[in-house]
Protein backbone atom coordinates (compact mmCIF):
# COMPACT_ATOMS: atom_id res chain seq x y z
CA UNK A 1 0.00 0.00 0.00
CA UNK A 2 1.29 3.36 -0.84
CA UNK A 3 0.32 6.10 1.86
CA UNK A 4 -0.12 10.21 1.80
CA UNK A 5 0.73 11.77 5.06
CA UNK A 6 -1.24 14.84 5.42
CA UNK A 7 0.87 17.27 8.25
CA UNK A 8 -1.71 20.35 9.82
CA UNK A 9 -1.77 22.10 13.19
CA UNK A 10 -3.67 18.77 14.22
CA UNK A 11 -0.51 16.45 13.66
CA UNK A 12 -0.61 14.04 10.83
CA UNK A 13 -3.33 12.38 9.01
CA UNK A 14 -2.43 8.99 6.86
CA UNK A 15 -4.33 7.82 3.99
CA UNK A 16 -3.21 4.75 1.83
CA UNK A 17 -3.98 3.82 -1.42
CA UNK A 18 -3.71 0.81 -3.94
CA UNK A 19 -2.00 1.33 -7.11
CA UNK A 20 -3.55 -1.95 -8.71
CA UNK A 21 -7.12 0.12 -7.69
CA UNK A 22 -8.19 2.74 -10.59
CA UNK A 23 -10.88 3.97 -7.98
CA UNK A 24 -8.11 4.36 -5.07
CA UNK A 25 -5.32 6.02 -7.80
CA UNK A 26 -8.24 8.66 -9.06
CA UNK A 27 -8.74 9.38 -4.85
CA UNK A 28 -5.46 9.79 -4.07
CA UNK A 29 -4.49 11.73 -7.45
CA UNK A 30 -7.26 14.25 -6.59
CA UNK A 31 -6.07 14.27 -2.99
CA UNK A 32 -2.90 15.64 -4.10
CA UNK A 33 -3.94 18.18 -6.54
CA UNK A 34 -6.61 19.70 -3.85
CA UNK A 35 -4.02 20.01 -1.38
CA UNK A 36 -1.40 21.53 -3.80
CA UNK A 37 -4.50 23.72 -4.60
CA UNK A 38 -4.56 24.67 -1.11
CA UNK A 39 -0.44 25.24 -1.11
CA UNK A 40 0.87 22.26 0.62
CA UNK A 41 3.89 21.31 -0.56
CA UNK A 42 4.33 17.57 -1.66
CA UNK A 43 7.64 15.91 -0.96
CA UNK A 44 8.83 12.08 -1.65
CA UNK A 45 11.82 10.30 -0.58
CA UNK A 46 14.52 9.35 -3.12
CA UNK A 47 16.02 6.41 -3.41
CA UNK A 48 19.07 7.46 -1.13
CA UNK A 49 16.78 8.47 1.59
CA UNK A 50 16.66 11.64 0.83
CA UNK A 51 13.20 14.35 0.41
CA UNK A 52 12.41 15.65 -2.90
CA UNK A 53 9.76 18.31 -3.33
CA UNK A 54 7.51 16.72 -6.34
CA UNK A 55 4.82 18.74 -7.87
CA UNK A 56 3.23 15.99 -10.04
CA UNK A 57 1.42 12.99 -8.85
CA UNK A 58 3.59 9.59 -8.98
CA UNK A 59 1.54 6.95 -8.06
CA UNK A 60 4.89 4.95 -7.96
CA UNK A 61 6.28 7.21 -4.58
CA UNK A 62 6.24 4.44 -1.63
CA UNK A 63 5.41 7.49 0.59
CA UNK A 64 4.31 11.13 -0.21
CA UNK A 65 4.46 14.34 2.53
CA UNK A 66 2.03 16.44 2.43
CA UNK A 67 3.16 20.10 4.82
CA UNK A 68 1.31 23.33 5.01
CA UNK A 69 2.71 26.47 3.22
CA UNK A 70 4.80 28.23 6.92
CA UNK A 71 3.47 31.52 7.42
CA UNK A 72 5.95 33.97 9.01
CA UNK A 73 5.21 36.69 11.66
Amino acid sequence: MTTQIVMDHNGDTRHWFDQGDSESLLRAEERFRHLSGLGYTAAVRSASGDPTIVHDFDPTAEETLFFPRLIGG
